[in-house]
């Protein structure tokens, strides 16, 4: 699938957000649409699109007993989303068509929203984009743990459609749970690779890149030498990173737009940017990454620039901006400027890099 770094369409002042096109079509039909401007997420699975870019769609409504069946997802930077979960045909890049796949549609009106989602985004220039794919590396949004707990905090069932219907929490099968649209590829569904170009100090206003589908199934999915796969937790798909002589739980996340990170000691940006970090001149860091048992390792380089120096140009694509996030790190699109990221998905092998879930990379 061809991907690009996307100029601000949906949202004033969102850099680093890299965008992919899906094509939806309602069940059965050759009613489709193809959605534009869908933020490419590597730290959620499940395809989320929001209610308004499906106009003109119906989709199947997947229910639970005879109740429609709701999804509410809370995100590391306080965001959220709330929506049904229905039935749509989803077409990635020139793969076969997946039949009934259970999506998000985001709609904030839906039924009564759970605490944790009652301040959902509510359409596409709100949020910035116009639905999320979730290409992360498990087979669904949730998994197992939904399926025996209903105080799960994701999944609700709703005594209607309508603002005010009543939801609560319920279990939910894997089947009918969002799924993570390259698990369910008849072949190329082991994983994904994310392949951007190196961006210039200082940024670019753009840039081009692909999602490749599958790893090690095709001849341009090959995996490159070199490349070294650190497994991941395989509850929370997360690995580990030193900085300083400090341990982190940390992941990999094409939908952070930079990188996150404690840090006490480099100043933060002042004024509206404040959570940003802005040093008097650019800064080299490093840190050492690991599989969630300790091996592999490597050591990645990174650069932290000014925030503000940097956005006061009119580029959208920075490999060096970063924020104080104390308790993990998150290697956020920085992370992929000329650097191939390969991600395993739970439970399947690709050859050379063992089985999912784990990242691949070259570390330098």
């Amino acid at each position: 699938m061809n991907g690009s770094l996307c100029s601000p369409a949906t949202s004033v002042g969102y850099i680093n957000k890299p965008c992919v096109e899906v094509t939806v079509c309602e069940p059965g039909t050759a009613t489709c649409q193809t959605i534009t401007d869908i933020l490419l997420d590597s730290g959620d699975s499940g395809l989320r699109i929001f209610k308004q870019a499906l106009s003109g769609l119906t989709l199947t409504q997947v229910t639970i007993g005879s109740n429609p069946l709701a999804d509410c997802v809370q995100y590391g930077d306080g965001s959220s989303v709330w929506g049904p979960v229905q039935e749509a045909d989803v077409t990635l890049g020139g793969e076969p068509t997946v039949h009934n796949m259970p999506i998000h549609v985001l709609d904030s009106t839906f039924g009564t929203a759970p605490s944790g989602c009652r301040n959902a985004s509510q359409n596409p220039l709100d949020a910035g984009f116009n639905g999320i794919l979730g290409i992360g590396s498990f087979a669904q949004d949730c998994g197992t743990a939904c399926t025996s707990i209903a105080t799960n905090g994701m999944y609700y069932t709703c005594t209607g459609s309508t603002s005010g219907s009543t939801c609560s929490g319920t279990t939910v099968p894997v089947l009918n749970q969002v799924q993570q649209p390259v698990s369910l590829l008849g072949s190329d569904n082991n994983g994904v690779i994310v392949q951007l170009p190196p961006v210039p100090p200082g940024g670019s206003s753009s840039v081009d890149g692909y999602l490749v589908l599958g790893i090690g199934t095709q001849p341009n999915n090959a995996v490159s030498s070199g490349v070294v796969a650190y497994p991941a937790d395989p509850t929370y798909g997360e690995f580990l990173t030193n900085v300083g002589g400090t341990e982190y739980y940390s992941f990999i996340d094409t939908g952070s737009n930079g990188l996150f990170f404690p840090s006490t000691s480099i100043p933060s940006c002042t004024g509206v940017n404040s959570v940003w970090l802005c040093p008097g001149s650019t800064m080299t860091l490093a840190g050492t990454t690991m599989g969630y048992s300790g091996s592999p390792s490597g050591v990645v380089s990174f650069q932290i620039g000014n925030f503000n120096s940097l956005i006061a140009s009119s580029n959208n694509v920075f490999p060096d901006v970063g924020a104080n996030q104390p308790g993990g790190f998150d290697w956020g699109l920085p992370f992929h400027f000329g650097r191939n990221v390969y991600i395993g998905i739970e439970g399947k092998t690709a050859p050379g890099l063992g089985t999912g879930p784990y990242w691949g990379y070259w570390a330098y």
